[in-house]
Formats: C-alpha cells, sequence, structure tokens
C-alpha cells in the first residue's frame, strides 16, 4: 500500500507516552449520536489555534492519531472498489469524510505547538492493521472484503477509542480532548454499526 512505509515510521509515534500515559477509560464516552454530527464541531477549525495549555499527551495524541487516520481513511478507499456490500460502501465514505478533516485539524495543531508530525520510536499503536493484514484487504473482493474490512475497522476503531480516553485523562489542551471525545463517540457508534454488517454478512 502507498502509505505503509509511511506507516511504519509513524506508526510508532508515540509508544512512551502511551505506556506513561496508560489507564485512558475507552468506554466512558460510548454515546450513540448520528456519526456526521458527533465529528462535525471538532473536524471543522483545522485552521483555528487550539486553545489552552499543551502537555505531552496532547502532542503524543496528534502524533499518533495521525497516522492512525491516514490508515482508516486508506482502508475506506479501498472499499469504493471493491465492496459489495451497500452500507459497508456507505460507512467508508462516512469514515474518510471525517477523518481527512480531523487529520488536517491535528497537523495544525502540532505546527501551531512547534511539534513534528511524525515522531518514529518503532513502536505499534493500538488497532493498527499491519502490512500484511492491509495486503489482505487489499486483494478481497465482494463478500470477503466486506467481512475483513467490518472486521479489521472494528478493531482499528477500538485502538482509536482507546487513544482517545488515554488523551481525555491526561491531555491538558481543550480542543485536543473534545476532538478525542468526538472521536471516542463517533467510533464507538460505527464500531456498533459494523458489528451489526459484520453479523449479517
Amino acid at each position: 500500500m502507498r502509505n505503509n512505509r509511511k506507516m511504519s515510521l509513524t506508526i510508532a509515534a508515540g509508544a512512551l507516552a502511551l505506556l506513561t500515559a496508560c489507564g485512558g477509560n475507552a468506554d466512558s464516552m460510548a454515546g450513540h449520536e448520528g456519526t456526521g454530527s458527533a465529528s462535525a464541531p471538532a473536524s471543522t477549525s483545522a485552521s483555528a489555534q487550539p486553545s489552552g495549555t499543551v502537555n505531552d499527551a496532547d502532542v503524543m495524541f496528534a502524533q499518533m492519531m495521525i497516522p492512525h487516520h491516514e490508515q482508516a481513511v486508506e482502508m475506506a478507499e479501498l472499499a469504493t472498489t471493491r465492496a459489495s456490500d451497500p452500507e459497508i460502501k456507505e460507512l467508508a465514505a462516512k469514515i474518510k469524510a471525517a477523518q481527512d478533516p480531523e487529520i488536517q485539524t491535528m497537523k495544525g495543531w502540532l505546527s501551531e505547538w512547534g511539534k513534528p508530525a511524525e515522531a518514529g520510536m518503532g513502536h505499534g499503536m493500538p488497532g493498527v492493521m499491519s502490512e500484511e493484514d492491509m495486503k489482505k484487504l487489499d486483494t478481497a473482493k465482494g463478500k470477503e472484503f466486506d467481512r475483513l474490512f467490518a472486521q479489521q475497522m472494528i478493531a482499528h476503531h477500538k485502538g482509536a477509542i482507546e487513544m482517545a480516553g488515554t488523551e481525555q485523562a491526561n491531555g491538558s489542551n481543550s480542543q485536543a480532548k473534545e476532538l478525542a471525545r468526538a472521536i471516542e463517540t463517533t467510533q464507538q457508534t460505527e464500531v456498533t454499526q459494523l458489528q451489526k454488517i459484520l453479523d449479517r454478512l
């Protein structure tokens, strides 16, 4: 995949802070709001300067979530030509539409904070697919793709929810924590939807 080489460098964006900032509550914000509305407020201000103080947890959250989101977008793009289930295609389009702006928002924050967008440490992030996983998804088609996409995206989203919980527990920047809450709420809703899809496939 075109992002895999980059992913291998950025995936490790911060296992140190994840280890030291462990203990995020991944399930505390499992809301059921609509996918589109849940993330819209947090992802529409890509150029806005984050307010308040910034700590290491905020920086690590952005540095880790950017490549995490980028892989989800890559997975969603595959669904446009490989998925056969209409609900999978629709959900994949929503994932891409929500996460692309969030990537730009977080890149803008890191620029404002004077921090690099990448911080390679050689560690994996929760829920990230391996290169082998991505190759399997890339070669799958039809119902085989639909099942694999649902399984992989559930795992991917659960990883993002864990990271978002860590940011809410340990971050200090109000906008970063707001985005973390939106990610947690939106992706928990999508996990529920993906599981229902998987159950009927």
